[in-house]
């Protein structure tokens, strides 16, 4: 999504405290997975049997989004980096990344979305569900609504939408690279890295998607 540097100030990286510490040094890897994939579905399931689960979805992801370590939830969510990308914590991760990234830079993420939506001539605009033309604040707004949907909406609707969104942004870094080919290589590479990431997501979201409209995702 983007090049190794900005990869890493984007990426909330968290030291785990408390209760993690010790699971965080075991070699056994099913012992995170099986951690992420518990820690991910008692959050959906808290969320989703609440009366108010919109207001409880919202404080849940200001926490994640300002990464409250003293909340616990900037460490549950590195917890779920670690886990398959097509899982319920994988998939989790995938979009809290996608959103922080956005809050990071909406000027240069709406940007390289609306280039996509500009290229692109499949539905995946209209699916993702962005106001046009996409600006800062629209780019921001459609992924908490994604964000959103994902705790307190249909599921699998939301795991489409961050597809699309995924393909806009692939179809976007695409387009800025070839622009960028002759007069800045270096760009051009940075561009494509990010679209192929980007190009990832969009297959992993979409798989996921599918897997719980199956009842299989774990």
């Amino acid at each position: 999504m983007s090049d190794d540097s900005n990869r890493t100030a984007f990426r909330p990286v968290l030291r785990p405290a408390g209760e993690f510490d010790a699971l965080w040094g075991a070699e056994d890897p099913a012992v995170h997975y099986s951690l992420a994939r518990d820690t991910a579905w008692a959050l959906l399931d808290r969320v989703r049997s609440s009366a108010h689960r919109e207001t409880v979805a919202q404080n849940i992801i200001d926490r994640m989004l300002v990464a409250d370590t003293d909340g616990g939830l900037g460490d549950i969510a590195q917890l779920w980096s670690q886990a398959s990308a097509r899982s319920l914590p994988g998939a989790l991760w995938r979009v809290y990344l996608v959103r922080a990234v956005v809050r990071q830079d909406p000027v240069a993420t709406s940007f390289a979305y609306q280039r996509g939506s500009e290229v692109l001539t499949t539905i995946d605009p209209i699916v993702a569900g962005a106001a046009a033309p996409t600006g800062p604040e629209e780019i921001s707004a459609l992924c908490d609504q994604i964000l959103r949907g994902v705790f307190h909406g249909d599921l699998a609707t939301a795991f489409d939408r961050a597809s699309a969104f995924s393909k806009v942004m692939r179809a976007g870094y695409v387009s800025l690279a070839d622009d960028a080919s002759e007069t800045n290589p270096d760009l051009a590479q940075t561009f494509t890295t990010r679209a192929l990431r980007y190009g990832t997501f969009a297959d992993d979201f979409r798989s996921v998607a599918g897997l719980w409209r199956s009842g299989s995702l774990d």
